[in-house]
């Protein structure tokens, strides 16, 4: 959907991605929407380098969030949520939702 604007699909994927769980590290976006991981690194240091996402270190994982500083964040959140909100119910959903822990054994599913 914002392919041509932001110059490819992977980084659509990746920005959506980050607007809808808040953070995101290479591994995890590529493993999401089953792409190559140099390719999500690659647009993950161009958006870090054009300062419209910022990264801190936790343990061995590059965390990447949106730059609190960038001067057009509000536009951009706007804009990605809108297109968020045409993705088909069934991804947003697995987007949104975000599993970081272990289940407890012998849980039902």
């Amino acid at each position: 959907m914002l392919a041509s604007l932001f110059g490819s699909k992977g980084s659509e994927k990746v920005l959506i991605f980050i607007i809808a769980r808040g953070e995101g590290y290479a591994r995890e976006i590529s493993q999401f929407f089953d792409m190559d991981v140099s390719t999500v690194q690659n647009q993950l240091d161009k958006f870090e380098l054009g300062g419209i996402l910022a990264s801190i270190t936790k343990g061995r994982t590059r965390l990447y969030t949106f730059n609190p500083r960038y001067p057009f964040l509000k536009e951009l959140e706007l804009l990605l949520n809108k297109a968020l909100s045409f993705y088909p119910e069934d991804e947003r959903e697995k987007l949104v939702m975000e599993r970081r822990r272990p289940r407890r054994r012998c849980k039902p599913i």
